[in-house]
């Protein structure tokens, strides 16, 4: 191996670790103009001067493990919290950016299958299979659609309102193609190189102006008062009360403490995931009196919580988001449907386990997954809301988290403590604007050791709880918009723009060969 190959390899993932300061919290955008242009630049260059297949998944695989190294470092801070998990952290600290550093391996690999030989037709087929392997790598084995290059525009809400339309996929596919065009006009074959350029940037306006309108729009919405105010508690209960035997009374006492409940208002209180150390759905009863004691009939709960059912023998446990009224009579509950791979439930459990891999999940038994997800409908004293429930990350899918929009809001409960004092609790916080934007829908969010807020349908945070702080917010009003062509269509939109790319890209490849 040359020099030259050296310093080509540390090029890409020094690119790639360059490109994940536009992500959140940092949010260089204009970063990715630069990096992924280099990228782009390269592997056009390359591809005209080598043959060798398996260097062209090493150029990509080599980007994307700069990528995700410096951007998903904060997973092995999970494993500190155990004894026993804290020699797997070196091993999770390059194995996971290892692996989904595949994807882009790939993106590269096909890109030199099929590559042309002028610049439009390769710009529109790198972006082309870029958008789609970033929806597999959201989709195949669970899915998990971290850190996609559209959230780098997180910090801009009127570019962004475009994904009610076209979805956070469709947008990153455009981000890619917008990120990359300066590398197009540079190494132009045509005229029509600079064209497609200046359609992107005409495209990015016309987005922002498209967000302006919606902005509008929703200033001029009728406002729906509420019977009830929602009372989204933001907590900073440390995670070692899982460790350290805490007393149930002491937690459940400070959180209700922080939720300020007042028997002469119509509240309900929306706690974060999995506060109750030691509490299960059935064992929650045996502190009915100290929840009777603070609330009244005007006032219900929302919280996670585990629960268990016995099928066949068989006992099942879930984790759930359950509503209780001030008696803890159990009204309503979901069961979480996407589960954390090795956090709550072991792939392929039955055959790792005998070969000793059960201990990954402190041998546990995994969490069982829920049926599905429906709207859960609160009924008190003649009125009713309906939310969508989400648990913790089920928030960072894009397309399929609903069937119908036939909810007033998005109801999302997490705990973030497991990223401990690094960027992602604020990486999983972002998520939850994207899925604003794309439903026309509020997401109330509450978390504890993380951001909780009320973000509307445009985006915006209209309230929140920052990191490393603790107290409430309340919606006692919301608007009411049309539903998004997204939420009536989902990713069924980005399919039409990837035919539409394919066509562009054998359209341009015609062209360029007559």
């Amino acid at each position: 191996m040359t020099k030259k190959s050296y310093l080509e390899f540390i090029f890409l993932i020094f690119l790639g670790a360059a490109t994940s300061l536009s992500l959140p919290p940092f949010n260089y955008v204009i970063i990715n103009f630069i990096t992924l242009s280099l990228l782009f630049a390269f592997l056009i260059k390359r591809s005209k001067e080598i043959k060798n297949k398996k260097i062209f998944f090493f150029y990509g695989w080599l980007f994307g493990f700069g990528y995700f190294i410096t951007n998903l470092y904060w997973i092995s801070i999970s494993l500190t919290f155990d004894e026993s998990f804290k020699f797997l952290i070196p091993v999770t600290l390059i194995l996971i950016p290892a692996f989904l550093a595949l994807f882009y391996g790939l993106v590269s690999f096909l890109f030199f299958i099929f590559k042309t030989k002028k610049i439009i037709s390769s710009f529109f087929l790198f972006s082309l299979i870029f958008g789609l392997i970033e929806y597999v790598r959201g989709s195949i084995l669970t899915g998990f659609p971290w850190n996609l290059i559209a959230y780098s525009f997180s910090n801009h809400l009127e570019i962004l309102n475009i994904t009610s339309i076209i979805g956070t996929y469709g947008f990153n596919l455009f981000c890619i193609s917008l990120f990359i065009s300066p590398a197009v006009f540079i190494l132009r074959d045509t005229r029509f190189d600079i064209g497609v350029c200046v359609i992107f940037l005409l495209l990015t306006i016309t987005f922002y102006l498209y967000g302006i309108q919606s902005k509008k729009g929703f200033a001029e919405a009728k406002i729906n008062s509420l019977d009830h105010k929602v009372r989204v508690i933001g907590s900073n209960i440390k995670l070692d009360r899982f460790y350290s035997n805490i007393d149930p009374i002491t937690a459940i006492e400070d959180l209700i403490e922080l939720s300020e409940p007042d028997k002469n208002e119509k509240i309900i209180f929306v706690w974060p995931e999995g506060i109750l150390p030691g509490i299960s759905q059935e064992k929650i009863v045996d502190y009915k009196w100290l929840f009777e004691s603070h609330f009244n009939e005007n006032h219900l709960l929302v919280l996670g919580i585990n629960s268990k059912s016995v099928d066949k023998g068989v006992v099942k446990y879930f984790n759930s988001l359950s509503v209780y009224d001030h008696s803890l009579n159990l009204l309503n509950s979901y069961d979480k449907i996407n589960l954390v791979p090795f956090g709550e439930f072991l792939p392929l459990e039955n055959i790792l386990k005998n070969i000793g891999l059960k201990t990954l999940a402190n041998n546990y038994q995994s969490y069982s997954k829920g049926n599905e997800r429906n709207i859960i409908k609160i009924s008190n004293n003649n009125s009713s809301l309906k939310f969508l429930p989400l648990i913790c990350y089920e928030i960072i899918y894009s397309g399929n988290i609903f069937k119908n929009s036939d909810f007033d809001f998005i109801i999302n409960i997490s705990e973030d403590g497991w990223f401990g004092q690094s960027v992602g609790p604020k990486q999983h916080f972002i998520h939850s604007i994207y899925r604003a934007i794309e439903s026309g829908k509020y997401v109330l969010r509450s978390a504890n050791n993380g951001i909780s807020a009320i973000i509307n349908p445009l985006g915006d945070i209209e309230q929140k709880v920052s990191f490393n702080e603790t107290g409430y917010i309340d919606l006692s009003q919301f608007k009411k918009t049309q539903p998004t062509v997204f939420s009536k269509y989902g990713n069924k939109v980005f399919g039409l723009i990837i035919l539409l790319y394919i066509f562009l890209f054998f359209s341009f490849n015609r062209i360029n060969n007559e």
